[in-house]
């Protein structure tokens, strides 16, 4: 496994998953919409930090810097 993720996009889904937690937790949501999006949030917080996305392969994407 090639990292394909940079340090903002990382960062980005540690903040979105901790917001998504901070809501779960605080009841703003819950039931089904809840759940889901805690495991949304469990797998952005899995792949930030290993630093590679598989969902980024079939589209090619890769938002680490280039190395010169």
């Amino acid at each position: 496994m090639k990292a394909n993720m940079g340090s903002v996009d990382r960062m980005l889904r540690i903040v979105l998953a901790a917001v998504v937690a901070v809501l779960y937790f605080t009841q703003v949501i819950s039931g089904m919409l809840g759940i889901v999006l805690m495991i949304v949030a469990g797998i952005f917080l899995l792949t930030s930090f290993i630093g590679f996305c598989p969902l980024y392969l079939p589209f090619g994407i890769n938002t680490c810097k280039k190395k010169r």
